[in-house]
């Protein structure tokens, strides 16, 4: 398996057309990461040695519902070696470029598919998130991305990284294309969601990388305020950043290593930087210390719940700001990483849904806000992403 030209977002990997099927989605393109099964093709999840010799029998069903809406799949995407990263660079392959910052990461895990969308080879494409894969990559390459809330939609027939983190996610460019594949995949949400309580957490901001970025996300704030008003701060968790990083962190491996552990000591895997040391670190955290931190999580949830309750909303920026150059050092990229998770981890550890919006722009390159809703608002959240995305054109 190769990447192909352009963008290095694409796997070459032949495949027969699905039957055309008309539906919502007719005449839309779409593009899958590498690691949710299609019927006839290899599933190997950013890693040479996996599955390359057998094909999947049936297509993932999260994916099989777009197929059977119309869409046309058109090819798998790059992803990061076993979705373990968030900068977008496999050191297997070509790392994709980012068409709206070339210089710059992509983001991963689901960094292909990113890359594709941006650059308008598919106009849907697939992704997953368990620490930010479809929200860093969405800012990184201006685009929107929902992390829907946990367990909504299925990862049947999907890789699975840390399960009780994993999530299904999207690309698109426009909201109008979004909220389409939204409807298909979500439908209604089961409450009456408000959304009308804009709210935010004492110095989340500090995570930003310097003063452009603070500008940045203080103009992307005023559109969001001139949509919902000025937010309130919100009671502060019990829990400190550095201690909600370290619980997720900390699961994430833990599961991690529960699910590919084995696979990865039967043999050389020959892991690429930075994935080889997280699986590691994987190991050697025991069951106690995950039961305690899943008890964390269950805290931090109930504790975020109680602030949104049906109609807050949480906003922060997506992520520390453009995303990292292409030629940074590893160390850049992982002090990027870490300051990155303390932002992504609150969706993540509550699974309530987040979605990131274009909005911004820093250093010439684009820059997101997102938006946390409560469990389950997740088509809530898109409308008032598209709101706020129309308002924002209006201002301009």
């Amino acid at each position: 398996m190769k990447t192909i030209s352009p963008l290095n977002a694409l796997l070459d990997l032949p495949f027969q057309a699905f039957p055309a099927v008309e539906g919502p989605l007719s005449g839309y393109t779409l593009a899958v990461k590498d690691i949710f099964d299609i019927a006839g093709l290899p599933t190997q999840c950013g890693n040479p040695g996996k599955n390359h010799e057998s094909a999947a029998s049936i297509t993932a069903p999260s994916v099989q519902k777009l197929l059977d809406s119309g869409a046309k799949f058109i090819g798998k995407t790059q992803t990061d070696e076993l979705a373990f990263s968030l900068m977008g660079q496999n050191s297997h392959y070509p790392f994709p470029i980012n068409p709206k910052a070339p210089g710059r990461v992509t983001g991963g895990s689901s960094s292909g598919s990113a890359s594709a969308v941006a650059g308008g080879l598919a106009d849907i494409a697939i992704g997953s998130d368990t620490g930010g894969s479809i929200r860093a990559p969405a800012s990184f390459c201006g685009l929107i991305g929902l992390r829907t809330t946990h367990g909504r939609l299925s990862l049947g027939g999907a890789m699975p990284l840390a399960p009780s983190l994993d999530t299904f996610g999207w690309f698109a460019r426009d909201m109008a294309l979004y909220e389409k594949v939204g409807a298909v995949l979500l439908g209604p949400d089961e409450t009456d969601f408000k959304l009308n309580r804009p709210l935010f957490i004492p110095l989340l901001e500090h995570y930003l990388l310097g003063e452009a970025e603070d500008a940045a996300f203080r103009a992307m704030y005023g559109h969001v305020a001139a949509h919902l008003g000025h937010a309130k701060s919100a009671r502060q968790s019990t829990a400190s950043m550095d201690d909600l990083y370290l619980c997720f962190r900390q699961i994430q491996g833990f599961e991690a290593w529960r699910a590919h552990g084995a696979w990865i000591s039967a043999a050389d895997r020959h892991l690429g930087p930075g994935v080889k040391e997280r699986f590691e670190y994987g190991s050697t955290i025991d069951a106690q210390t995950y039961e305690a931190q899943t008890k964390r999580r269950d805290l931090f949830r109930s504790e975020l719940a109680d602030v949104l309750k049906g109609d807050g909303v949480m906003v922060l920026p997506t992520v520390p700001g453009a995303g990292p150059m292409v030629n940074s050092t590893f160390d850049e990229l992982q002090a990027y990483r870490e300051r990155a998770l303390r932002l992504l981890c609150l969706s993540g550890l509550s699974g309530f849904p987040q979605i990131t919006l274009p909005l911004g722009e820093v250093h010439g390159a684009p820059f997101g806000i997102s938006l946390i809703g409560p469990k389950g608002s997740d088509s809530t959240l898109i409308r008032l992403g598209s709101a706020i995305l129309s308002s924002a054109e209006t201002r301009n």
